[in-house]
């Protein structure tokens, strides 16, 4: 049976872009969700899931995407399968999910976790943890200037098989700075004209490791990483409009980290378009923006979002872990 919901805003919220600008903490009234395109499924902004003896609570953090998950031990509580699928919900219908402290978790009990959702699979440039290889460092050292992804991207969309989440935790932040903002490609496809929804339909475009906007962030850790694979270069076509193969909505999925050019095109002729889909696709009103804590979690659906760490704190440690999991071929 349906529950009545009130909306309950969070001071903490935040939405973002290139500018990445908090939101106003106001009033409350009856939640009415904006839809975009089709009408969706849709879950309360704070909710309490069916069973009662859940302890789980999760609350939206912004309009786009994103939302807070509390009440768990990730390190305790996943025996149970219903909670498991509860998190799993959570993920699908806010397309990327945050947990608080959870810094008492070992790299056994990380990883552990993952695992609950997908198989781990290695990252392709920088080698793991010696005893966890599915778990690598995302690390900024108080002398460097450019920082780990520091662009807006999905996660190795240059692999045949892209993952289809990410896990990071937080080790270590600097004093301030350093939030990931997030954008949910999902609305960048459904607010795109009945026009340019058909042009992009039968396209496919190509991805690669070796583009400089990215590559570049890789250098520093590259360098150091003795055991880093000696593959430097990815290359894969996946369709421009993928579908989510669980929720089964369409999303735009092209990247600037990324995305090279239209398959059977040449780069001058893919640029006007890509650029625009570039820009149109991390629009303010698409995304949200994670304030980190020691011992936060950020688990995303690195199908249909994308996320841009802002690298704004020179001089400062900062230290992550990741975890990706496996994903399917994109359709």
């Amino acid at each position: 049976m349906a529950v009545p919901i009130r909306w309950l805003p969070s001071a903490g919220a935040w939405s973002a872009s290139k500018s990445c600008v908090p939101l106003f903490a106001g009033s409350s009234g009856t939640l009415r969700p904006k839809c975009h395109g089709p009408r969706q499924p849709y879950r309360s902004t704070v909710a309490r899931f069916a069973s009662t003896t859940s302890p789980i609570t999760v609350k939206k953090i912004a309009g786009a995407c994103g939302a807070e998950v509390s009440g768990v031990d990730l390190a305790k509580d996943l025996a149970d399968p219903g909670i498991v699928k509860e998190i799993r919900n959570a993920l699908l219908d806010h397309s990327v999910i945050f947990f608080r402290g959870q810094g008492h978790l070992t790299q056994a009990d990380f990883l552990a976790f993952s695992k609950h959702f997908g198989k781990p699979v290695q990252y392709p440039f920088v080698s793991g943890l010696p005893e966890y290889p599915e778990i690598i460092q995302v690390l900024k050292r108080e002398h460097e200037t450019s920082n780990f992804g520091g662009v807006w991207h999905a996660d190795t969309t240059y692999l045949d098989r892209p993952p289809m989440g990410t896990i990071l935790l937080a080790r270590e932040l600097p004093p301030y700075g350093g939030d990931t903002c997030f954008a949910n490609q999902y609305l960048a496809y459904e607010t795109l004209s009945e026009g340019l929804k058909k042009t992009l339909s039968p396209l496919r475009a190509i991805s690669s490791s070796a583009k400089a906007d990215v590559s570049k962030t890789r250098e520093d850790r590259i360098k150091e990483d003795a055991g880093s694979m000696k593959q430097t270069d990815f290359e894969v076509s996946h369709p421009v409009v993928r579908t989510h193969p669980e929720t089964g909505r369409k999303i735009l999925y092209v990247n600037t980290a990324h995305t090279l050019r239209f398959d059977g095109w040449t780069e001058e002729e893919s640029k006007p378009l890509l650029d625009y889909l570039f820009t149109h696709q991390v629009k303010l009103e698409f995304t949200c923006r994670f304030r980190w804590e020691p011992g936060s979690v950020a688990f995303w659906d690195n199908r249909c979002v994308q996320h841009n760490p802002v690298n704004d704190y020179h001089g400062y440690k900062r230290l992550m872990q990741r975890i990706t999991l496996e994903g399917d071929v994109p359709k």
